[in-house]
């Protein structure tokens, strides 16, 4: 069996950073994904998907420093439901991605390393992707090779 999880989106908000009794700290990420395809009249679609992230200990302090509304960041873990009761004691159910790997995918406005850490910082440069707006419409009518 396998639980595992790659998103790669934009953050719909700062993350919710919240620092526990114990010590340990949580962030709460809200990222979207979106998915462009042609609809039946050759208009493009898009469909956007929001995904809960949690984020523990070394990553959500990452997520609070180098992370804020809008960021594009890539995130890998695993696939939880937990559930919970409400107010009335009705019981809830709760999906989210806990995050093992946590990384910005755009230049922090400060890129010089992170020596305190001892570690070089953790964002890194993105491959420019060219959004469906910037497209011409000769290259959205062209078909790719793809099998599917």
């Amino acid at each position: 069996m396998y639980n595992k999880v790659i998103l790669i989106g934009n953050l719909g908000k700062d993350p919710e950073i919240r620092r526990l009794e114990s010590g340990a700290v949580v962030a709460r990420l809200a990222l979207a994904t979106n998915e462009n395809y042609k609809d039946k009249n050759g208009n493009w679609q898009t469909i956007t998907e929001w995904h809960d992230i949690v984020a523990w200990r070394i990553l959500a302090e990452r997520a609070e420093r180098d992370l804020k509304k809008g960021s594009l960041a890539f995130i890998e873990g695993k696939i939880t439901t937990r559930k919970w009761q409400d107010k009335e004691g009705n019981d809830r159910y709760t999906t989210e991605v806990v995050a093992s790997q946590l990384r910005p995918l755009e230049k922090r406005e400060s890129a010089e390393p992170n020596l305190s850490s001892g570690m070089a910082s953790s964002s890194f440069d993105a491959p420019e992707v060219k959004k469906d707006s910037d497209k011409s419409n000769s290259d959205l009518n062209e078909d790719d090779d793809l099998p599917f």
